[in-house]
């Protein structure tokens, strides 16, 4: 009966969660979350103070600490990343390297019943991240995540497939004419709450690696934290301790 910490902000949507399987099955997912891309790394630890206070746990009581892994936002993959680690480190707990365009599926299954899911995340620079998954009780990729122009979204051809994520809201015109994007549910974004769901599973599965070992997931490239980035890195390690 686990407990997960998750922490996502490869958006401009920041948020963590606090799943808590030892208090019931029933038990909700605490969350938390904060709009703004420049607070992100100022955000996130308040935020999960905020859950652990409201739960009534420690970090120390977490089973595993999962995150967003990407694709996304570089400096929000690796503010996540990077927070995560700190936590794990001080708290001698393993990392969930979790996939943002999963979390988006499980969403859209949450609040349509989909097993058919196109993901779609806005990449900015004219392009999309997007994959394609299938649920069978464990979300399947169809389409591994990929970059690319918003035209060459290519999904597999399925019944009942649902589409979702901001790409559609981002580039309406490009999808207009695809009838994989009809009725999209554009205003999901990666979210912790899905996250902490998916972690469950990937932690029996035994996906939880050291922290050190913890990797964003890149589809584009970049080289250094930026201060920001740094700060929180350093807050979070110093928080665990």
């Amino acid at each position: 009966m686990p407990i997960i910490l998750a922490i996502e902000t490869s958006s401009e949507l920041a948020s963590c969660a606090l799943l808590n399987s030892a208090a019931g099955a029933d038990a909700p997912v605490l969350t938390r979350e904060s709009s703004g891309v420049r607070t992100h790394s100022q955000s996130v630890l308040p935020m999960v103070q905020e859950l652990l206070r409201e739960a009534g746990v420690r970090l120390a009581d977490c089973d595993a600490i999962a995150f967003g892994a990407g694709p996304g936002s570089f400096t929000g993959v690796r503010t996540a990343c990077g927070v995560a680690q700190g936590l794990a480190f001080g708290a001698q707990k393993p990392v969930l390297a979790l996939v943002t365009l999963e979390a988006m599926a499980e969403a859209c299954r949450a609040r349509t019943g989909a097993t058919e899911v196109l993901a779609v995340l806005d990449a900015r620079m004219g392009e999309v991240y997007w994959a394609q998954y299938r649920w069978n009780g464990e979300w399947q990729a169809v389409r591994a995540p990929a970059l690319c122009l918003p035209a060459a979204v290519a999904p597999e051809p399925v019944p009942g497939l649902a589409a979702c994520g901001n790409g559609f809201a981002a580039y309406p015109d490009a999808f207009a004419t695809q009838a994989f994007a009809a009725g999209a549910h554009a205003d999901i974004l990666p979210h912790a709450r899905e996250l902490a769901v998916l972690g469950v599973a990937a932690l029996a599965a035994g996906r939880a690696v050291p922290a050190d070992e913890a990797q964003p997931l890149y589809l584009r490239n970049k080289v250094a934290y930026t201060s920001a980035e740094r700060q929180a890195i350093n807050a979070a390690k110093a928080d665990a301790r």
